[in-house]
Formats: structure tokens, sequence, C-alpha cells
């Protein structure tokens, strides 16, 4: 198993954890929109630094 799947590994748990954790603290609207506004920022990041 190489390095790259482990990390993408934990990084899914790592997620999943956080949802957990929003769940049980009665936070989950705020992780939705932290997770789409993370999104839309990466996106728009991407397209800027691509086209150079």
């Amino acid at each position: 198993m190489s390095i790259s799947k482990i990390r993408s590994w934990l990084y899914t748990i790592a997620k999943l954890l956080g949802d957990i954790n929003a769940v049980l603290r009665g936070k989950v609207g705020e992780r939705i929109q932290r997770r789409l506004v993370g999104r839309v920022f990466g996106k728009i990041m991407g397209k800027i630094f691509r086209n150079r």
C-alpha cells in the first residue's frame, strides 16, 4: 500500500469523524455550509492558478 493511499484513507476517516462530531453537537448546518464554501473557493482558486 502506497503512502498516498494511506493518506487518502486517513483524510476520509477524518472527514467522517468530523461529520459524526457535527451531528453529535448539533452543528450539521454549519458544517455543510463550510464544506460548500471550501469547495467553491477551491474551484475558484484552481481556475485562477490553472490559467497561468
